[in-house]
């Protein structure tokens, strides 16, 4: 009886497609582009095939990625579609190099569910690796926007592990230790000093040098990768560099004063390799708690500085990295800069009226960056009320006032949330002497009464607001501004825009903004005696307080009093943005 050899794995339908392509694009290309051995196919059902691709006209500038004459590669095709194939060296002389992954994959694709069409083919694919090479060689690529360039160009995550917050500006250019706090299961805070009692230790580790091959996935790899510093592979063996004894000291100080059980987690704070002097990049992992107990018993029997060689267990113990939120300044770009409601960002708002609009005004203000935001409602949440506001099953029965100011803190830690009285009140009297904006939801004749009131104070700061919409679909928005200065009040200057507003035909659909609603415009929400309200649901008021809060924001640049105007898309009404400017009525 002979032994049966085992039959070789063979490409998918999908490889022999693409394999087809790539002989066929080679024989009409024999001198650019050349198969050089034979498709292998791995167990884990990835076909690799070794080409190569001519260099030598490509030009070439000082700083570039220098290549020879021609070019070897490996061309990975997954057995799917779903993923386009990929190219790797079989060297580590391009490590370094922004785009190259973990010292010898070229990221030839930033997202491929945008970039990469199956119908293109495997043309598409030598197309791009050439665009690569041409774009390194001529010096194109820019190393302080590459994504986790430091750290070998990949992201360094394990399924499950919490995300980190950092925000802090903590000594990431020594030796120190952070704290880090559970906020839920998922999410842990990056702190200069505990929070509280399940705060842990986690040593901070400075890396004075980019990690090109990346971080490793045990601690062995790690160790060793930390210590090196050239671009060949390193061996897996920890040579004891000094780096390596003192991340292991550090996690062995740190472990003892833990509880048994828990995981030990740390920071690498690693240099970025284009811009040595800016902020380190970070990264955040830990040993499992098994691990974290085996580190634990041998500090007990030896000091942390004098731990020795590592058992092999210890050393092959994995590595979890854990997604790393880097919300310093210095390091993330608000996405909002650059649109209207950037200018709310640090400033002091009231907003009286945490209803329909107010609710929603709120919400978006907080999320703009706003520093202190002043709440007055004394309504009460009821179940309707969630149809249209932004509130939750858990706030019925609350303080509309209270329920939003709960809200908001969630959205973010940063802001000061105050509750006041509602207007008019004697404690808001120099409410506009110090805030910088006063927005009026209430739809109410005494808060707008205060609010002219507020208008005439001489050394007046904030810009007054109102906000409404219409009874009969909540997506007409008017928006009425009196800028600092001005020394006409807000019912003033709406009572002007009204007037030039219903003498004005174009202006028609917006007229019912300045009438009483007529019988049957309004809704009865329940049996008895209810209080008519407007139609109109989430998605209608969410959309017209955002309009209104946009050109609230574009006002607030160069405030100036008048009147917007505005209609949702899909009411068909046109204009849908007018601006009557106010002027005094003999002007």
């Amino acid at each position: 009886m002979s032994k049966r050899k085992k039959p070789r794995d063979q490409p998918n339908s999908w490889q022999q497609e693409l394999l087809g392509q790539l002989t066929a694009l080679a024989a009409g290309h024999r001198q650019d582009l050349r198969v050089t051995g034979r498709p292998r196919t791995g167990p884990d059902n990835l076909v690799t095939v070794p080409i190569s691709i001519r260099t030598a006209d490509i030009p070439q500038v000082q700083g570039g990625l220098p290549v020879k004459e021609v070019e070897d590669f490996d061309l990975i095709l997954p057995p799917t579609p779903a993923a386009p194939p990929w190219v790797q060296t079989r060297h580590t002389r391009f490590a370094g190099t922004p785009h190259v992954l973990e010292g010898n994959r070229l990221c030839i694709y930033l997202d491929p569910t945008r970039e990469w069409d199956p119908r293109a083919g495997i043309a598409s694919v030598v197309n791009r690796l050439w665009e690569w090479i041409t774009d390194a060689t001529a010096n194109k690529f820019d190393p302080t926007t590459a994504l986790y360039h430091p750290v070998g160009g990949v992201l360094h995550y394990t399924a499950g592990a919490p995300t980190v917050v950092a925000r802090e500006a903590l000594p990431y250019h020594t030796p120190s230790t952070g704290w880090l706090t559970p906020r839920s299961p998922h999410r842990l805070d990056l702190t200069t000093g505990p929070v509280n009692a399940d705060s842990h230790r986690a040593p901070i580790l400075p890396v004075d040098h980019s990690l090109p091959l990346g971080a490793g996935s045990t601690l062995a790899e790690l160790m060793t990768l930390i210590d090196s510093t050239d671009l060949d592979i390193p061996k897996v063996v920890p040579q004891s560099g000094a780096l390596s004894q003192a991340l292991l000291t550090a996690l062995a100080a740190s472990c003892v004063r833990a509880p048994e059980g828990t995981a030990q987690y740390f920071i690498l704070a690693v240099r970025h390799p284009a811009i040595p002097a800016s902020a380190p990049f970070l990264l955040a992992g830990r040993l499992k708690p098994p691990f974290s107990d085996m580190l634990r018993l041998l500090t007990r029997r030896r000091a942390p500085g004098r731990l020795g060689r590592l058992s092999d267990e210890l050393l092959q113990a994995t590595i979890e990295w854990c997604y790393l939120s880097d919300e310093r300044p210095e390091i993330t770009i608000r996405r909002d800069t650059q649109r209207p409601v950037h200018i709310f960002q640090g400033t002091h708002i009231h907003i009286w009226g945490c209803g329909g609009i107010g609710s929603w005004a709120a919400e978006l203000v907080t999320r703009a960056g706003a520093a202190r935001i002043t709440l007055s409602d004394p309504g009460l949440i009821t179940g309707g009320l969630l149809v249209r506001q932004n509130y939750t099953e858990n706030h019925i029965g609350t303080s509309k006032a209270v329920a939003l100011a709960q809200r908001l803190r969630t959205i973010r830690d940063d802001v000061t949330i105050e509750i006041a009285s509602p207007p008019p009140d004697s404690a808001l009297i120099e409410a506009a002497d110090h805030a910088d904006l006063i927005i009026d939801a209430t739809v109410s004749m005494p808060a707008g009464r205060f609010l002219d009131l507020l208008a005439q104070r001489p050394h007046r700061k904030a810009v007054l607001a109102q906000m409404a919409t219409d009874s009969l679909s909540a997506s007409l928005g008017i928006l009425t501004v009196a800028a600092p200065g001005t020394p006409a009040s807000l019912s003033t200057i709406d009572h002007i825009s009204g007037q030039r507003v219903l003498a004005t035909s174009s202006l028609e659909p917006y007229h019912q903004l300045w009438a009483e609603p007529a019988p049957g415009d309004e809704l009865l929400p329940t049996r008895g005696c209810s209080v008519p309200t407007f139609h109109g649901s989430a998605a209608d008021l969410m959309a017209t307080t955002a309009t209104l809060v946009n050109l609230l924001g574009i006002q607030m640049r160069h405030p100036q009093s008048g009147t917007h105007l505005c209609a949702q898309p899909h009411t068909g009404v046109l204009p849908a943005h007018h601006f009557i400017t106010h002027t005094a009525p003999d002007q």
